[in-house]
């Protein structure tokens, strides 16, 4: 504890994992549905409840990343020179390009109306003449 007090660097160090973890967990909790309750006493459950949300937690991050080295890469494929302490800035934990719910489609026009016309004539519904 005197180590943390008397070392202005350890602080440092120890806010920015703090910080990082943080904003790791309140991503997972963004992305979690249901909101932060689990609805099960159950101990098994709620420990696979936490470990699919971090799953799906990670393997979001995981996409971003891709999409920031793509942006990256398409920057410099274009001449324009990429500082890496400007992508050591980017946090991977984008919320406006993930659709939590998937994505619906609104179709707001009406179906067309099925075919409900029955023909009934006795030649169409039933053979003339014998089998």
């Amino acid at each position: 504890m005197l180590r943390y007090l008397s070392e202005p660097a350890l602080r440092e160090q120890i806010t920015a994992i703090t910080n990082r973890t943080e904003a790791f967990h309140g991503f997972a909790d963004w992305l979690m549905f249901g909101g932060k309750l689990i609805g099960h006493n159950d101990p098994e459950h709620q420990e696979k409840v936490i470990k699919f949300n971090e799953l799906i937690a990670n393997c979001v991050i995981y996409s971003t990343a891709l999409d920031i080295t793509d942006a990256a890469n398409e920057i410099a494929g274009e001449g324009e020179p990429v500082d890496p302490d400007d992508l050591a800035t980017i946090a991977p934990y984008i919320t406006h390009t993930v659709r939590r719910f998937g994505n619906w489609v609104i179709n707001l026009a009406p179906p067309d109306q099925p075919v409900t016309r029955l023909d009934l004539e006795p030649r169409v519904l039933f053979r003339a003449g014998p089998i």
